[in-house]
Protein backbone atom coordinates (compact mmCIF):
# COMPACT_ATOMS: atom_id res chain seq x y z
CA UNK A 1 0.00 0.00 0.00
CA UNK A 2 1.34 3.42 -0.91
CA UNK A 3 1.08 6.40 1.41
CA UNK A 4 0.18 9.88 0.30
CA UNK A 5 3.10 12.29 0.19
CA UNK A 6 3.42 14.57 3.17
CA UNK A 7 2.53 18.19 2.45
CA UNK A 8 5.57 20.42 2.75
CA UNK A 9 5.32 23.17 5.34
CA UNK A 10 5.26 26.68 3.81
CA UNK A 11 6.80 28.32 6.89
CA UNK A 12 10.50 27.85 5.92
CA UNK A 13 9.80 29.55 2.60
CA UNK A 14 8.08 32.45 4.34
CA UNK A 15 10.97 32.90 6.78
CA UNK A 16 13.38 32.96 3.85
CA UNK A 17 11.32 35.68 2.16
CA UNK A 18 11.02 37.64 5.40
CA UNK A 19 14.82 38.10 5.43
CA UNK A 20 14.72 40.07 2.19
CA UNK A 21 11.47 41.85 3.05
CA UNK A 22 12.92 42.92 6.39
CA UNK A 23 16.04 44.24 4.66
CA UNK A 24 14.20 46.48 2.22
CA UNK A 25 11.97 47.87 4.98
CA UNK A 26 14.96 48.58 7.19
CA UNK A 27 16.63 50.32 4.26
CA UNK A 28 13.64 52.63 3.83
CA UNK A 29 14.01 53.86 7.44
CA UNK A 30 17.72 53.53 8.12
CA UNK A 31 18.62 56.32 5.68
CA UNK A 32 16.44 58.84 7.53
CA UNK A 33 18.83 58.95 10.48
CA UNK A 34 21.85 59.22 8.14
CA UNK A 35 20.75 62.25 6.12
CA UNK A 36 22.77 64.83 8.09
CA UNK A 37 25.91 62.69 7.78
CA UNK A 38 25.33 62.09 4.06
CA UNK A 39 24.88 65.83 3.48
CA UNK A 40 28.08 66.65 5.37
CA UNK A 41 30.03 64.10 3.34
CA UNK A 42 28.58 64.45 -0.18
CA UNK A 43 26.76 67.80 -0.30
CA UNK A 44 28.61 70.24 2.00
CA UNK A 45 28.45 73.21 -0.38
CA UNK A 46 24.69 73.82 -0.08
CA UNK A 47 22.85 75.27 2.90
CA UNK A 48 19.65 73.24 2.44
CA UNK A 49 18.47 69.63 2.23
CA UNK A 50 17.09 69.77 -1.32
CA UNK A 51 19.65 67.35 -2.74
CA UNK A 52 19.75 65.00 0.24
CA UNK A 53 15.96 64.64 0.23
CA UNK A 54 16.26 62.89 -3.13
CA UNK A 55 18.33 60.11 -1.54
CA UNK A 56 15.12 59.01 0.18
CA UNK A 57 12.57 60.20 -2.39
CA UNK A 58 14.31 58.57 -5.36
CA UNK A 59 14.25 55.22 -3.57
CA UNK A 60 10.60 55.49 -2.56
CA UNK A 61 9.52 56.66 -6.00
CA UNK A 62 11.40 53.86 -7.78
CA UNK A 63 9.99 51.43 -5.22
CA UNK A 64 6.34 52.46 -5.37
CA UNK A 65 5.66 53.06 -9.07
CA UNK A 66 6.73 49.65 -10.46
CA UNK A 67 4.67 47.79 -7.84
CA UNK A 68 1.75 48.08 -10.23
CA UNK A 69 3.51 45.84 -12.74
CA UNK A 70 6.02 43.71 -10.78
CA UNK A 71 3.21 41.64 -9.31
CA UNK A 72 2.07 40.79 -12.85
CA UNK A 73 5.63 39.93 -13.80
CA UNK A 74 5.74 37.56 -10.83
CA UNK A 75 2.65 35.78 -12.16
CA UNK A 76 4.18 35.49 -15.62
CA UNK A 77 7.76 34.48 -14.75
CA UNK A 78 7.24 33.00 -11.29
CA UNK A 79 7.38 34.69 -7.85
CA UNK A 80 10.60 32.92 -6.90
CA UNK A 81 12.50 34.03 -10.00
CA UNK A 82 11.32 37.65 -9.70
CA UNK A 83 12.17 37.73 -6.01
CA UNK A 84 15.69 36.42 -6.55
CA UNK A 85 16.33 38.86 -9.41
CA UNK A 86 15.07 41.75 -7.29
CA UNK A 87 17.16 40.67 -4.29
CA UNK A 88 20.31 40.44 -6.42
CA UNK A 89 19.67 43.92 -7.88
CA UNK A 90 18.99 45.36 -4.43
CA UNK A 91 22.13 43.86 -2.92
CA UNK A 92 24.43 45.03 -5.73
CA UNK A 93 22.85 48.50 -5.64
CA UNK A 94 23.48 48.64 -1.87
CA UNK A 95 27.17 48.05 -2.55
CA UNK A 96 27.11 50.84 -5.15
CA UNK A 97 25.44 53.17 -2.62
CA UNK A 98 28.16 52.57 -0.06
CA UNK A 99 30.87 53.27 -2.66
CA UNK A 100 29.16 56.44 -3.97
CA UNK A 101 31.67 59.31 -4.39
CA UNK A 102 29.03 61.96 -5.13
CA UNK A 103 25.44 62.75 -4.18
CA UNK A 104 24.33 62.15 -7.78
CA UNK A 105 25.90 58.68 -7.78
CA UNK A 106 24.16 57.87 -4.51
CA UNK A 107 20.76 59.03 -5.79
CA UNK A 108 21.17 56.96 -8.97
CA UNK A 109 22.13 53.87 -6.97
CA UNK A 110 19.12 54.41 -4.73
CA UNK A 111 16.86 54.38 -7.79
CA UNK A 112 18.26 50.96 -8.73
CA UNK A 113 17.78 49.85 -5.13
CA UNK A 114 14.14 50.88 -5.27
CA UNK A 115 13.59 48.97 -8.50
CA UNK A 116 15.02 45.83 -6.91
CA UNK A 117 12.82 46.27 -3.84
CA UNK A 118 9.73 46.72 -6.02
CA UNK A 119 10.41 43.35 -7.63
CA UNK A 120 10.62 41.63 -4.24
CA UNK A 121 7.66 42.94 -2.22
CA UNK A 122 4.71 41.61 -4.30
CA UNK A 123 6.25 38.16 -4.42
CA UNK A 124 6.13 37.76 -0.63
CA UNK A 125 2.38 38.35 -0.70
CA UNK A 126 1.96 36.00 -3.65
CA UNK A 127 3.78 33.18 -1.85
CA UNK A 128 1.63 33.66 1.27
CA UNK A 129 -1.66 33.53 -0.62
CA UNK A 130 -0.63 30.61 -2.83
CA UNK A 131 1.13 28.34 -0.32
CA UNK A 132 -0.76 28.83 2.95
CA UNK A 133 -4.13 27.28 3.65
CA UNK A 134 -6.79 29.95 4.24
CA UNK A 135 -7.07 28.89 7.88
CA UNK A 136 -3.35 29.57 8.43
CA UNK A 137 -3.06 32.60 6.19
CA UNK A 138 -3.87 35.01 9.02
CA UNK A 139 -0.86 33.83 11.04
CA UNK A 140 1.37 34.21 8.01
CA UNK A 141 0.10 37.73 7.41
CA UNK A 142 0.67 38.54 11.09
CA UNK A 143 4.33 37.55 10.70
CA UNK A 144 4.54 39.67 7.56
CA UNK A 145 3.06 42.66 9.41
CA UNK A 146 5.20 42.15 12.51
CA UNK A 147 8.27 42.21 10.28
CA UNK A 148 7.33 45.72 9.16
CA UNK A 149 6.91 46.87 12.74
CA UNK A 150 10.26 45.44 13.84
CA UNK A 151 11.96 46.99 10.81
CA UNK A 152 10.58 50.39 11.82
CA UNK A 153 12.30 49.92 15.20
CA UNK A 154 15.54 48.36 14.01
CA UNK A 155 16.17 50.67 11.03
CA UNK A 156 16.91 53.95 12.85
CA UNK A 157 18.65 52.20 15.77
CA UNK A 158 20.92 50.18 13.51
CA UNK A 159 21.58 53.27 11.41
CA UNK A 160 22.53 55.27 14.49
CA UNK A 161 24.93 52.61 15.74
CA UNK A 162 26.58 52.20 12.33
CA UNK A 163 26.90 55.96 11.87
CA UNK A 164 28.45 56.50 15.28
CA UNK A 165 30.82 53.56 14.82
CA UNK A 166 31.89 53.36 11.16
CA UNK A 167 30.20 56.04 9.05
CA UNK A 168 27.24 56.48 6.72
CA UNK A 169 28.60 54.04 4.09
CA UNK A 170 27.94 51.11 6.38
CA UNK A 171 24.18 51.62 6.42
CA UNK A 172 24.40 50.31 2.84
CA UNK A 173 27.29 47.85 3.20
CA UNK A 174 25.34 45.98 5.90
CA UNK A 175 22.84 44.94 3.23
CA UNK A 176 25.42 42.94 1.29
CA UNK A 177 25.91 39.98 3.68
CA UNK A 178 22.21 40.01 4.60
CA UNK A 179 21.28 40.01 0.91
CA UNK A 180 23.58 37.07 0.18
CA UNK A 181 22.12 35.12 3.11
CA UNK A 182 18.58 35.90 1.97
CA UNK A 183 19.37 34.91 -1.62
CA UNK A 184 20.76 31.49 -0.59
CA UNK A 185 17.82 30.86 1.77
CA UNK A 186 15.20 31.82 -0.83
CA UNK A 187 16.89 29.80 -3.58
CA UNK A 188 16.77 26.68 -1.39
CA UNK A 189 13.47 27.06 0.47
CA UNK A 190 11.00 28.95 -1.73
CA UNK A 191 9.08 26.60 -4.04
CA UNK A 192 8.52 27.10 -7.75
CA UNK A 193 4.89 28.10 -8.18
CA UNK A 194 2.67 27.82 -11.22
CA UNK A 195 2.90 30.70 -13.68
CA UNK A 196 -0.02 32.61 -15.15
CA UNK A 197 0.07 34.65 -18.35
CA UNK A 198 -1.12 38.25 -18.09
CA UNK A 199 -1.32 41.17 -20.46
CA UNK A 200 1.04 44.00 -19.53
CA UNK A 201 -0.40 47.51 -19.38
CA UNK A 202 2.75 49.43 -20.28
CA UNK A 203 0.74 52.56 -21.11
CA UNK A 204 -0.65 52.58 -17.58
CA UNK A 205 2.82 52.09 -16.11
CA UNK A 206 4.14 55.02 -18.11
CA UNK A 207 1.26 57.33 -17.19
CA UNK A 208 1.49 56.53 -13.48
CA UNK A 209 5.29 56.92 -13.42
CA UNK A 210 5.30 60.26 -15.26
CA UNK A 211 2.39 61.66 -13.26
CA UNK A 212 3.84 60.73 -9.87
CA UNK A 213 7.29 62.02 -10.83
CA UNK A 214 5.97 65.40 -11.97
CA UNK A 215 3.90 65.90 -8.82
CA UNK A 216 6.67 64.78 -6.44
CA UNK A 217 9.40 66.73 -8.25
CA UNK A 218 7.26 69.86 -8.19
CA UNK A 219 6.50 69.53 -4.48
CA UNK A 220 10.13 68.94 -3.53
CA UNK A 221 11.59 71.69 -5.69
CA UNK A 222 8.81 74.18 -4.99
CA UNK A 223 10.13 75.75 -1.80
CA UNK A 224 13.67 76.26 -3.10
CA UNK A 225 12.22 78.05 -6.14
CA UNK A 226 9.67 80.11 -4.16
CA UNK A 227 6.92 78.12 -5.85
CA UNK A 228 7.59 80.06 -9.02
CA UNK A 229 9.75 79.56 -12.08
CA UNK A 230 11.86 76.42 -12.41
CA UNK A 231 13.52 76.79 -15.82
CA UNK A 232 12.44 78.88 -18.78
CA UNK A 233 8.65 78.97 -19.02
CA UNK A 234 8.25 75.99 -16.66
CA UNK A 235 6.83 76.89 -13.25
CA UNK A 236 6.25 74.78 -10.17
CA UNK A 237 2.42 75.09 -10.25
CA UNK A 238 2.40 74.19 -13.95
CA UNK A 239 4.56 71.12 -13.30
CA UNK A 240 2.34 69.93 -10.47
CA UNK A 241 -0.79 70.65 -12.50
CA UNK A 242 0.57 68.69 -15.45
CA UNK A 243 1.31 65.77 -13.12
CA UNK A 244 -2.25 65.84 -11.81
CA UNK A 245 -3.58 65.84 -15.38
CA UNK A 246 -1.38 62.87 -16.29
CA UNK A 247 -2.63 60.97 -13.22
CA UNK A 248 -6.20 61.81 -14.22
CA UNK A 249 -5.37 60.40 -17.65
CA UNK A 250 -4.08 57.26 -15.92
CA UNK A 251 -7.41 56.85 -14.11
CA UNK A 252 -9.31 57.36 -17.38
CA UNK A 253 -7.10 54.83 -19.14
CA UNK A 254 -7.67 52.28 -16.40
CA UNK A 255 -11.41 52.77 -16.74
CA UNK A 256 -11.60 52.33 -20.52
CA UNK A 257 -8.33 51.15 -22.01
CA UNK A 258 -6.61 47.86 -21.12
CA UNK A 259 -8.17 44.43 -20.99
CA UNK A 260 -6.36 43.82 -17.67
CA UNK A 261 -6.01 47.19 -15.91
CA UNK A 262 -3.29 47.71 -13.35
CA UNK A 263 -5.87 49.12 -10.93
CA UNK A 264 -9.36 47.63 -11.39
CA UNK A 265 -11.44 50.66 -10.50
CA UNK A 266 -14.46 48.50 -9.76
CA UNK A 267 -12.81 47.50 -6.48
CA UNK A 268 -13.38 51.00 -5.13
CA UNK A 269 -17.15 50.48 -5.29
CA UNK A 270 -16.66 48.39 -2.16
CA UNK A 271 -16.89 50.82 0.74
CA UNK A 272 -14.66 48.78 3.04
CA UNK A 273 -11.97 48.50 0.38
CA UNK A 274 -12.01 52.25 -0.28
CA UNK A 275 -11.97 53.24 3.39
CA UNK A 276 -9.20 50.74 4.17
CA UNK A 277 -7.04 52.15 1.39
CA UNK A 278 -7.68 55.69 2.61
CA UNK A 279 -6.70 54.73 6.17
CA UNK A 280 -3.54 52.91 5.08
CA UNK A 281 -2.51 55.79 2.81
CA UNK A 282 -3.04 58.33 5.59
CA UNK A 283 -1.06 56.26 8.08
CA UNK A 284 1.81 55.70 5.66
CA UNK A 285 1.90 59.39 4.75
CA UNK A 286 1.99 60.50 8.38
CA UNK A 287 4.70 58.05 9.42
CA UNK A 288 6.93 58.71 6.41
CA UNK A 289 6.46 62.48 6.54
CA UNK A 290 7.24 62.61 10.26
CA UNK A 291 10.45 60.57 10.39
CA UNK A 292 12.63 62.52 7.96
CA UNK A 293 12.25 66.06 9.37
CA UNK A 294 12.17 64.87 12.98
CA UNK A 295 15.46 62.97 12.76
CA UNK A 296 17.13 65.84 10.90
CA UNK A 297 15.87 68.34 13.48
CA UNK A 298 17.00 66.23 16.43
CA UNK A 299 20.54 65.95 15.09
CA UNK A 300 21.04 69.33 13.41
CA UNK A 301 19.16 71.58 15.87
CA UNK A 302 18.92 69.77 19.20
CA UNK A 303 22.38 68.19 19.05
CA UNK A 304 21.47 64.52 19.38
CA UNK A 305 23.85 61.89 18.10
CA UNK A 306 22.43 59.51 15.48
CA UNK A 307 21.98 56.78 18.09
CA UNK A 308 20.22 59.12 20.52
CA UNK A 309 17.91 60.40 17.80
CA UNK A 310 17.07 56.83 16.84
CA UNK A 311 16.32 55.92 20.46
CA UNK A 312 13.71 58.66 20.48
CA UNK A 313 11.81 56.78 17.77
CA UNK A 314 11.91 53.47 19.64
CA UNK A 315 8.75 53.85 21.79
CA UNK A 316 6.55 54.53 18.79
CA UNK A 317 8.08 51.64 16.87
CA UNK A 318 7.51 49.30 19.83
CA UNK A 319 3.91 50.46 20.11
CA UNK A 320 3.26 49.93 16.41
CA UNK A 321 4.76 46.44 16.61
CA UNK A 322 2.54 45.54 19.56
CA UNK A 323 -0.55 46.34 17.53
CA UNK A 324 0.19 43.44 15.19
CA UNK A 325 -0.22 41.04 18.11
CA UNK A 326 -3.99 41.57 17.92
CA UNK A 327 -4.11 39.73 14.60
CA UNK A 328 -1.48 37.22 15.66
CA UNK A 329 -3.35 35.97 18.76
CA UNK A 330 -4.22 32.32 18.12
CA UNK A 331 -7.36 32.56 20.22
CA UNK A 332 -8.91 35.19 17.96
CA UNK A 333 -9.98 33.99 14.57
CA UNK A 334 -10.85 36.27 11.70
CA UNK A 335 -14.55 35.50 12.23
CA UNK A 336 -14.27 36.31 15.93
CA UNK A 337 -12.65 39.66 15.18
CA UNK A 338 -15.33 40.40 12.63
CA UNK A 339 -18.11 39.57 15.13
CA UNK A 340 -16.43 41.68 17.81
CA UNK A 341 -16.03 44.60 15.47
CA UNK A 342 -13.07 46.84 14.86
CA UNK A 343 -14.09 49.18 17.69
CA UNK A 344 -13.33 46.51 20.28
CA UNK A 345 -9.64 46.62 19.38
CA UNK A 346 -9.48 50.41 19.10
CA UNK A 347 -8.31 51.01 22.71
CA UNK A 348 -5.62 48.32 22.33
CA UNK A 349 -4.39 49.86 19.11
CA UNK A 350 -4.64 53.56 19.90
CA UNK A 351 -3.43 53.66 23.52
CA UNK A 352 0.18 52.48 22.89
CA UNK A 353 0.50 54.94 20.02
CA UNK A 354 -0.70 57.83 22.18
CA UNK A 355 1.70 56.83 24.97
CA UNK A 356 4.56 56.57 22.49
CA UNK A 357 3.90 60.09 21.18
CA UNK A 358 3.72 61.45 24.74
CA UNK A 359 7.03 59.77 25.56
CA UNK A 360 8.60 61.32 22.46
CA UNK A 361 7.26 64.74 23.46
CA UNK A 362 8.84 64.44 26.90
CA UNK A 363 12.17 63.54 25.34
CA UNK A 364 12.16 66.56 23.07
CA UNK A 365 11.08 69.15 25.66
CA UNK A 366 14.10 69.51 28.03
CA UNK A 367 16.34 72.47 27.15
CA UNK A 368 19.48 70.32 27.31
CA UNK A 369 18.38 67.11 25.57
CA UNK A 370 20.33 63.97 26.27
CA UNK A 371 18.39 60.75 26.13
CA UNK A 372 20.80 58.72 28.26
CA UNK A 373 20.75 61.15 31.20
CA UNK A 374 16.99 61.54 30.92
CA UNK A 375 16.52 57.78 31.03
CA UNK A 376 18.81 57.50 34.07
CA UNK A 377 16.83 60.19 35.91
CA UNK A 378 13.60 58.50 34.92
CA UNK A 379 14.73 55.10 36.14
Amino acid sequence: MTTAPTEKSPWPALWALVVGFFMILVDSTIVSVANPAIKAALDPSTNNLDNVVWVTSAYLLAYAVPLLITGRLGDRFGPKRMYLIGLAIFTLASLACGLAPTIGWLIGARVVQGLGASMMTPQTMAVITRTFHPARRGSAMALWGATAGVAFLVGPLLGGLLLDSWGWEWIFFINVPVGILGFVAAARLVPQLQRHAHQMDWVGVGLSAVGLFLVIFGLQEGESNDWGQLAGPITVPALIGLGVLVLAGFVGWQARGPAEPLVPLGLFRDRNFSLSNLAITTMGLSVTAMMFPLLVWLQSVRGYTPTEAALLMAPQAIASSSEVKVSAMPCLSAKALARAGSTSTAPTISTPSILAKAWAWLFAMPPVPRIRSFMMDYL
